[in-house]
């Protein structure tokens, strides 16, 4: 049975970091109190001894994207690139909840990914042979071994998009969104790093091509070096020192259903009828799906959408048909034209950019944080990060995840 989310909370104050007034400098400003910024900032404490660091963030800490997904985590990528971080980040799940020492409710319950056609069941063996060469769990399973990993999959024959076997990660799973931003920020604190919310960044000061600080909602802090995490505001902020980056921002909605009895044993995706489910440890159903088309920065869900979802989802679950809709929402991605993450320096000296992670960024949160932290504080590309360069784009050398996948999430 799934655990009580809240029942095995460690005892601690009523607050779990301070709100402290931003100091005059700092040696590194992490810009985004995500995920991402959040574990940045904890690696840089903890791996590389950078502690005189400040994370801005310009609401509360972890309320954009990561408050705002549907925590899906995995690492069965096609492109050595991409299953290289993607495994680099689930190992450090499996011994996350023990290094924070605080509960996080990693589940890995593991995720089918669905083929509903013949070219579905060949990209899928495909994947999961590239997955077996650079050691991550994968296995091909057909129709009798989806229905016996899941049973409320509809598995008939006799329906649009008949279940013709799926791609399975066993290690794969979910995990507590919020309990792993708090964990990530109660730890860093611990470590002397500031937290700075309701602090929204308004320029970034250069001198000679090298960055110096920031200017801020309340006031200029100078900094030695600053990194953006800023998901799908990152556009904006790289363009307040004249750098355009080669991606869009999109609205990515999601919706949870009421509270129901556990009856949904795994993770289920799939791209022909896209859509993907899980049942999280309170009992809702998280569903999501692929991007809106149009660029935008709304959060907040759509009826089409929802619409889409649900057909989607009724398709391969009909057992949900009288399922209730509780709540819907949308978080802004980033996303470039190969869907891979971009990781490492700019043309700006000391000023270092994480972005571009699409859908896929949360099951990358403590990957990327440690490799960012690392290079951050080394000045060059963490090897997991030497392949995301923002250069690449000028070089040719993309890393094309979306389409050798259809979709990245």
């Amino acid at each position: 049975m799934p655990r009580t989310p809240g029942a095995d909370l460690p005892d601690h104050p009523d607050f779990l970091w301070d709100d402290p007034e931003p100091r005059p400098a700092y040696d590194v400003i992490v810009v985004g109190g995500g995920g991402h910024g959040l574990a940045t900032a904890y690696y840089l404490a903890k791996v590389h001894g950078i502690t005189n660091v400040a994370v801005l963030e310009k609401g509360w800490l972890a309320g954009g994207n990561m408050a705002r997904n549907t925590t899906i985590i995995r690492s069965n990528y096609l492109w050595d690139e991409s299953s290289g971080i993607y495994e680099h980040s689930l190992k450090l799940w499996e011994g996350l909840e023990e290094d924070l020492g605080y509960p996080i409710l990693f589940s890995q319950r593991g995720v089918l990914n669905l083929a509903h056609s013949l070219q579905d069941v060949r990209d899928s063996v495909r994947r999961v042979e590239a997955n077996k060469l650079n050691g991550i769990d994968a296995e091909w399973v057909d129709t009798g071994g989806v229905k016996e990993l899941c049973p409320i999959v509809n598995t008939s024959p006799d329906v649009r998009y008949p279940v013709l076997g799926a791609t399975y990660q066993p290690r794969a799973g979910i995990a507590k969104h919020d309990y792993v931003a708090w964990g990530f920020a109660r730890a860093a604190h611990a470590m002397g790093v500031d937290l700075i919310q309701n602090c929204e960044v308004t320029g970034i000061s250069t001198v000679d091509g090298r960055v110096t600080g920031v200017e801020t909602s309340r006031g200029r802090i100078a900094a030695g070096k600053v990194a953006l995490c800023a998901a799908g505001h990152s556009s904006v902020l790289a363009k307040m020192v004249g750098l355009d980056l080669p991606l869009v921002s999109h609205p990515l909605q999601a919706l949870v259903s009421e509270l129901l009895e556990p009856i949904h044993p795994t993770v289920v995706m799939s791209n022909a009828v896209h859509v993907y489910v899980s049942q999280a440890h309170k009992g809702e159903l998280v569903m999501g799906a692929g991007i809106d088309s149009y660029n935008g920065y709304g959060q907040r869900g759509s009826f089409h959408i929802i619409e889409q979802q649900m057909a989607a989802a009724l398709e391969l679950f009909p057992v949900f048909a009288r399922a209730h809709l509780l709540r819907t929402w949308a978080g802004i991605v980033d996303v470039s034209p190969d869907a891979s993450p971009i990781i490492g320096l700019t043309p700006v000296e000391n000023l270092f950019l994480n972005c571009n992670w699409g859908t896929g960024g949360f099951k990358a949160t403590p990957g990327v944080g440690d490799v960012f932290a690392a290079t951050i504080a080394r000045g060059k590309p963490h090897e997991y990060a030497e392949p995301f360069t923002l250069d690449r784009f000028t070089t040719g050398a993309l890393v094309d995840e979306h389409g050798a996948a259809a979709v990245a999430h």
